[in-house]
């Protein structure tokens, strides 16, 4: 009954929101609520709700600092260097733009951080895709695929809760993995590529006549290939510039804004001017908002490392690091008071946003652990597994990955599911390493579940709903995922 439950409650909130019937929120707090009740189980509705917030408080209050931190960063400058180099690369070519969010996401995810590569990949690349007109599910696509690729870095947590829950090293997880990791990486790449090629199908490509310098005010923009539309006349740096904000009233946003609104609203995370303007070209951060603080750019950077470096090496909790982080960038970069105050309302919308996410997704974790429905599902799952398939245990475990933590938490796959699996496999002569190696397979996927707090920073900033970027991006990603598997058997590490 409870196994028919979970699955009915996950199937039902996915086409709610999908279809667009619900918003996020409301679905996260009320049909779990619902399914409670059909439980049996309402009359402790509210301890499995508190006990859900108490387990992801510590998480919503990592990404609120985050989120300051990091949006103090990018007000500053820090990344602009970064962004130029990428939009250097990309120019006007959706092709390269998509590439580039590829790229751009996959090495800022070093950091073992998905909020923090969500929030930077959406800050450099929002601006280009609203001014080219681009699709901005593409963009959360590629930006959470790559980095679920990139998650299973050892310190990026799916590695080490395989290794703390089948005691094994990570190193011996992780090492032999990144051939076929990095299959999937070139996969993902791959993919980006294809999709940009789409887009610069649909909607064309704007060069700068004979590659002459960006810095050249007055250098018109004229079409590489012709436009959806069929349009082939010369365009005016003015008039690309005010073509997205077309597109962007006739969506309802970004009315009166020459370049739509930026990742964290234009007169917010980016100091209240324009994205880019004409004598700008392609920019993605407007080079002379007064937020900027060129003589701290090194302050900046070394506090952003040692933040890092200090998440790493895990001397703090990660919650602690952002908010003292987050203290000290705006003491530091902003000592007036009234200017820290606007830094804050600058970024209190997407705060609101993903802590309020968070907190909704507490009430469906709670409910699915409290009810007991995630247990009884992971052992329906384990008990279907054909006994013939026992020592297949590993490809088995790859496959089961792919729903199990899309449908899970990680520290519910890798600390429930997991140890039965490598059991299951033990018995027929299958390495709990390869067990442990198979477990990751399904990251790429993981990065775009419901479940993921990082997802809603994703979608949030990119102001991209939900539904439509679960019905673009799932597809793609499990199709990464198989990669990953494939590649992993084909050179003999699953």
């Amino acid at each position: 009954m409870l196994t028919f439950l979970g699955f009915a409650m996950i199937a039902t909130f996915l086409v709610l929101i999908m279809m667009k019937k619900m918003s996020p929120i409301a679905a996260l707090v009320l049909i779990p609520a619902l399914f409670c009740v059909f439980a049996g189980k309402g009359a402790h509705l509210g301890d499995y709700v508190i006990d859900g917030v108490g387990k992801l408080a510590p998480t919503a209050a990592m990404l609120m600092f985050a989120i300051v931190y990091f949006g103090v960063m990018i007000d500053v400058g820090l990344f602009d260097p970064i962004v130029r180099g990428i939009l250097r690369f990309c120019k006007a070519d959706p092709m390269r733009v998509v590439v580039g969010t590829a790229v751009l996401a996959a090495i800022v995810s070093l950091d073992g951080d998905g909020s923090t590569t969500f929030m930077i990949t959406v800050s450099a690349m929002y601006p280009l895709y609203k001014r080219l007109g681009l699709s901005l599910v593409v963009m959360t696509g590629v930006a959470a695929t790559a980095n679920g690729v990139m998650n299973t870095l050892p310190w990026g947590g799916p590695t080490a809760r395989a290794a703390t829950a089948l005691k094994l090293d990570a190193a011996d997880i992780f090492v032999p993995m990144i051939p076929a990791l990095a299959m999937g990486l070139l996969f993902v790449f791959v993919l980006a590529y294809v999709l940009g090629v789409k887009e610069r199908r649909r909607v064309g490509t704007l060069v700068l006549p004979g590659q002459v310098e960006r810095e050249a005010a007055e250098e018109e923009l004229v079409p590489a290939a012709p436009a959806a539309s069929g349009a082939s006349a010369p365009v005016s740096a003015s008039a690309v510039t005010s073509a997205p904000a077309a597109s962007a009233s006739a969506s309802g946003e970004g009315a009166g804004s020459p370049a739509g609104p930026d990742a964290a609203s234009a007169s917010a995370a980016h100091g209240g001017g324009d994205a880019a303007t004409p004598e700008d070209g392609f920019q993605g951060l407007d080079p002379h908002r007064p937020t900027l603080r060129p003589h701290l750019y090194w302050f900046n950077a070394g506090v952003t490392v040692a933040l890092l470096t200090a998440m790493i090496m895990e001397l703090l909790p990660i919650p602690v690091l952002f908010l003292l982080g987050a203290a000290l960038a705006l003491t530091v970069n902003f000592p007036h008071m009234p200017d820290q105050k606007a830094r804050i309302a600058a970024h209190a919308d997407n705060v609101l946003n993903v802590a309020g996410m968070v907190f909704a997704a507490a009430v469906f974790t709670g409910v699915l652990t409290g009810t007991g429905m995630v247990k009884h599902m992971a052992d329906w799952l384990v008990g279907a597994i054909p006994e013939g398939m026992g020592p297949h245990m590993a490809l088995v475990t790859g496959l089961l990955s792919l729903p199990l933590t899309y449908f899970m938490s990680n520290d519910g796959f890798y600390f429930g599911v997991l140890p039965v699996l490598a059991e299951a496999g033990a018995a027929h002569g299958v390495s709990p390493l390869e067990i442990a190696r198979a477990s990751l397979v399904g990251q790429a996927l993981h990065m775009s579940s419901p479940l993921v707090p990082a997802v809603y920073v994703l979608v949030g900033m990119a102001k991209v709903e939900f539904g439509d970027h679960t019905r673009f991006t799932v597809k793609w990603a499990a199709l990464t995922s198989l990669v990953v598997l494939a590649a992993g058997m084909l050179f003999g590490i699953i």
